[in-house]
């Protein structure tokens, strides 16, 4: 059959979607490490040698590559599209880096498309929310859910619109979960992480912070450097609307920080005497 997918990066995000799609053989895939040549074999796509090798049959390209590396990306490889190809970036960028890759896409003959991801890939998998702006939107969200994906929503015609509602949303969920780390930092330093979860607990009971506390810490022990370069982006994000990124900077430093440093925190408790 004939390859018309590819995938530039196949991290976590890549090889899950491949993996549920079944695309095996109807997409190609690079990616900077050449150790993930094995997971492509596993998922059963086929692996290239250059970015470039992936490009030139293929109507639709999924970008999923590192924050920090999504502008280079598109202005290295953009000469490398086939004409009228759907340049899908799903990384987690700011509006204005989007914008920025959309010029060397566009220019080069492909067609750009803002797509933000708005939840883990895992467990959603082809079920994760995907926002997706630009002028070919409508062309894209057709292209991504005959690759699969099941809940696209076109969200307007300007590339930069789908990132701003992901990097603006970032603000509040990375936020609380560097929050949440500085927290258990300072309450298992003074021997208080019981009392206060459950002073937590009795305030807000949507849901346990016995749980959430657990869950907001291995988020940023696991992906707390590439948060941390998703947050650098918000606050370029906020930066560009006129607004000083205080705490997102924060957040920024937090992540990076906390990145692959669990917390040794023991719970011993899950309720206590209110």
């Amino acid at each position: 059959m004939e390859r018309t997918l590819a995938l530039i990066g196949f991290g976590e995000a890549g090889s899950t979607f491949a993996k549920a799609a079944g695309w095996e053989a109807t997409a190609s895939a690079f990616d900077i490490d050449p150790a993930r040549h094995a997971v492509m074999e596993e998922a059963g796509v086929v692996a290239a040698a250059t970015a470039d090798d992936v490009l030139g049959g293929a109507g639709l390209v999924l970008s999923l590559v590192t924050a920090d590396s999504a502008l280079a990306v598109a202005q290295d490889h953009a000469a490398g599209l086939a004409p009228g190809a759907l340049f899908c970036d799903m990384n987690s960028v700011a509006p204005d880096t989007k914008r920025a890759a959309a010029l060397a896409v566009e220019a080069a003959g492909g067609r750009y498309v803002d797509v933000a991801v708005l939840a883990p890939v895992n467990p959603a998998r082809l079920k994760v929310p995907l926002l997706v702006s630009g002028p070919a939107a409508q062309d894209a969200a057709e292209a991504l859910r005959e690759a699969g994906f099941t809940n696209v929503r076109v969200v307007g015609d300007d590339v930069g619109r789908a990132s701003a509602i992901k990097m603006i949303r970032s603000v509040m969920v990375k936020g609380v979960e560097a929050l949440t780390a500085e927290m258990m930092l300072a309450a298992t330093r003074a021997g208080v992480v019981d009392e206060v979860l459950a002073s937590l607990d009795a305030s807000e009971k949507s849901e346990s912070w016995f749980t959430r506390a657990a869950y907001n810490i291995e988020r940023m022990t696991t992906h707390g450097a590439r948060r941390a370069a998703e947050m650098e982006e918000s606050a370029k994000t906020l930066a560009g609307l006129g607004v000083e990124p205080l705490m997102t900077n924060g957040t920024v430093a937090r992540q990076r920080q906390q990145a692959g440093h669990p917390i040794p925190f023991e719970i011993k408790a899950k309720e206590l005497a209110q």
